[in-house]
Formats: C-alpha cells, sequence, structure tokens
C-alpha cells in the first residue's frame, strides 16, 4: 500500500485533551489515569510521527533518484552529441558536402535535449533536499501547542 502525505496514515486518533477526553467526567479521573492515558498518547504519537517521517522520506528519496536519473540520461544524450559532432567535422574535412551539416544539426538538437534534461533532473533533486522531514516536524510544533494548551487550560479549572 502507498502512503502519501496527504492520507496520513489513521492508525490512532490524534492527541486528545486528556481532560476533556473521552471518558469518566472531568472530576473522576485519577492523577494516575491521567498519567496512564498521557502516556499511551504520547506513545502513539511519536508512532505516528516516525510513520509519518518515513513516508515523507521515502518521496523524497523517490525524487532524488528520479532526478540523479534525469542526470544520467543527460550525460548519455550528451556523449550521442558530442559523437555527432565528431562526424560532423570528419565528414566536414573529408569532403566539404551537405552531410556534415546534418551531422552538425543532430548533434546540436541532442545537446539540446541533454540540456533540457539537465534541468528536469536539477528541478527533481531541488525538490528532494532538504532531507529533514518538515512536515513531521510541522505536526509535532502543533501536537506539543495542543498538549501544551490542554495543560495549561486543564490547570486553570
Amino acid at each position: 500500500m502507498t502512503s502519501t502525505l496527504e492520507n496520513r496514515p489513521a492508525v490512532a486518533p490524534r492527541v486528545q485533551n486528556p481532560i476533556t477526553g473521552p471518558g469518566p467526567a472531568n472530576g473522576d479521573r485519577s492523577t494516575a489515569e491521567l498519567v496512564k492515558l498521557a502516556a499511551e498518547q504520547v506513545s502513539t504519537l511519536v508512532r505516528d510521527e516516525l510513520k509519518l517521517a518515513q513516508i515523507e522520506l521515502t518521496e523524497k528519496g523517490k525524487r532524488a533518484g528520479l532526478g540523479v536519473g534525469m542526470f544520467g540520461g543527460a550525460g548519455v544524450v550528451a556523449l550521442y552529441g558530442v559523437g555527432a559532432c565528431l562526424a560532423a567535422l570528419i565528414i566536414g574535412l573529408a569532403a566539404v558536402m551537405p552531410a556534415w551539416l546534418a551531422a552538425l544539426i543532430v548533434g546540436v538538437v541532442l545537446f539540446a535535449v541533454a540540456g533540457v534534461l539537465a534541468l528536469l533532473g536539477k528541478g527533481q533533486v531541488k525538490k528532494a533536499v532538504p532531507a529533514m522531514p518538515q512536515e513531521t516536524v510541522a505536526g509535532v510544533k502543533a501536537d506539543i501547542e495542543t498538549i501544551s494548551s490542554s495543560v495549561k487550560h486543564g490547570s486553570r479549572t
């Protein structure tokens, strides 16, 4: 099964407010229950964030691989372009005829294809960096903010 950042794995619900979350009424929960609930939620949160980081890094790795492959393709096409230009030079020097012009045009076209592949490859590699899973980090920060606000609001009541 392929997952993306848009369809984040729904293994468990995100962090819930331990004070107002599901279960007994606010005043009925003991400190031990709240600590146990918080530990379970933190464990679930860490597992979910690690899965998200893995998905995000996998996608970036695929983009980097595609970009590197395009760079390789550009190198091969450029090699053919050099061969065609050399053939054009040889034909042009051997007999000044229209055949060298055709070979030269083919070489220029191959260089143009190599340039397009190189630019596309550069764009793919640029999309893959930085390797840090930025969306996962943003998710963790949002979860920390939720927990912090829950603790602040829970201590006021």
